[in-house]
């Protein structure tokens, strides 16, 4: 019997998703478990897996074509199976293709080959079996590099950005800077480079159109929901950072086990605040509001498509040094669009630092359903007035976004104290 292959739900927010790559091709014989292509969703770059045993009779849908979750994009058959009601009438193989403009999911396969056929192919695929991502094949493409001949640094030993880099000669990678910095701002399907931030986009004429990537899109909507109807007032307090800054360097000193940044510290702190204050470490449910008994604190991290929220799971209960390990994995996963799905879902309240990008003070905009997020403002030097005399003092100022619907402004206001005190005193998180 015929197995669909359908667009599938790989996040818990994920509406549709854009096929990046078909892994198999028609006529390849698939056991349930296999990788059969590589999907696009709002968080990340993953694997859809065959649900049948069989062969891959028909790819419905080509590369860059954007499909609704269920959407049948494929169909696993016997090989002497009719499958003329599944895929409209035909079964013609579905060659790789380039992006193009997507058809609908249910279109047939002969519409998606014409498609294919009259696009040119943006990149070369390797004869074997390569794993690599999608921006280290398009790097590969513009550079003239066979990725066949490349050793692949990532997991299960797949092929990307940094080991393109590395395979081509320095004097080829003068010659050719813009193609490597297009190569790298416009793969809207690509995984992120590993910076905190993308680069200048080039733009030549007199603008630029991108297609939105599914992370983007959902921002746009997610946000858009956000900062309309809920009720939203802001809080801001100025936290003195003198001994957290002290304890960190005390800390580092003792070797990398114990490195930890400013900001890690703060997400401790915060979990323990919002154990104290659980009015505060809710969601808004629409008829009910959610309390948690487990600091599930979110860390906005910035990638080359956008802001993804990681999660560090139960950090209240959780040590400086596993808080610290565990974010800078999490950060370079995000960067990477390899984030799972567990891994930036369930978040209980969120943190969202600009101080390193010299920010003193913003407002940020929650994430629903949480019910609050923390803006945290750079670290200054200020003269404050003690003991008769003014001493140079680190100083913070952070701004915490309340649902009014949740959280009053007493109860926003003790938070920020426990919070303030928490910081101010950093060994008392120790204990």
């Amino acid at each position: 019997m015929a197995t669909k292959v359908m667009m599938e739900a790989l996040s818990p927010t994920m509406e549709e998703g854009r096929l990046v790559k078909w892994v198999k091709n028609v006529g390849d014989t698939v056991k349930t478990g296999d990788t059969i292509g590589e999907v696009e969703t709002d968080k990340a770059i993953m694997e859809l897996v065959a649900r049948g045993d069989g062969v891959l009779r028909a790819l419905l849908i080509t590369e860059g074509t954007t499909a609704t979750i269920g959407a049948v994009i494929g169909v696993i058959a016997a090989p002497d199976e009719d499958i003329s009601a599944l895929t409209g009438g035909g079964s013609a193989p579905a060659a790789a293709a380039a992006p193009t403009a997507a058809p609908s999911a249910a279109a047939p396969v002969a519409a998606a080959v014409a498609s294919a056929a009259a696009a040119p192919a943006p990149m070369a695929e390797p004869s074997g079996p390569v794993r690599s991502s999608p921006l280290a094949r398009r790097m590969a493409a513009e550079m003239g590099v066979n990725l066949a001949s490349v050793h692949g640094s990532g997991p299960g030993g797949r092929v990307i950005r940094r080991d393109i880099e590395a395979a081509v000669p320095p004097i080829a990678m003068a010659a050719a800077p813009a193609a490597a910095s297009t190569a790298a701002s416009t793969a809207v399907s690509s995984a992120a480079k590993p910076t905190a931030v993308s680069t200048a986009m080039q733009i030549d004429g007199e603008y630029k159109d991108v297609a939105l990537t599914q992370m983007r899109k959902t921002i746009a909507r997610r946000l858009s929901e956000s900062i309309g109807p809920v009720p939203t007032f802001y809080l801001t307090s100025e936290i003195d950072m003198t001994k957290v800054g002290q304890l960190r360097e005390q800390m580092v000193a003792n070797g990398d086990q114990f490195k930890v940044s400013v900001n890690d510290i703060i997400i401790k702190a915060v979990a323990i605040a919002l154990t104290r204050h659980p009015e505060c470490n809710a969601h808004w449910m629409g008829d009910s509001i959610r309390y948690f008994s487990a600091a599930h604190v979110g860390m906005a991290v910035a990638t080359d498509d956008g802001l993804i929220v990681p999660v560090i799971r139960d950090a209240q209960s959780k040590g400086l040094g596993q808080i610290g390990k565990e974010a800078r994995e999490l950060a370079k996963k995000a960067r990477e669009r390899k984030l799972q799905p567990a891994e930036f879902s369930g978040g209980t309240f969120s943190v969202s630092n600009l101080g390193m990008f010299g920010i003193d003070q913003f407002t940020a905009i929650i994430n629903p359903p949480e019910a609050a997020i923390l803006a945290v403002g750079s670290t200054e030097t200020k003269p404050v007035w003690e003991n008769g005399q003014f001493v140079p003092r680190q100083r913070m100022r952070v701004t915490l976004s309340c649902d009014h619907r949740v959280i009053d402004g007493a109860v926003g206001a003790k938070f920020l104290q426990t919070l303030r005190s928490l910081l101010e005193s950093p060994l008392m998180m120790l204990f």
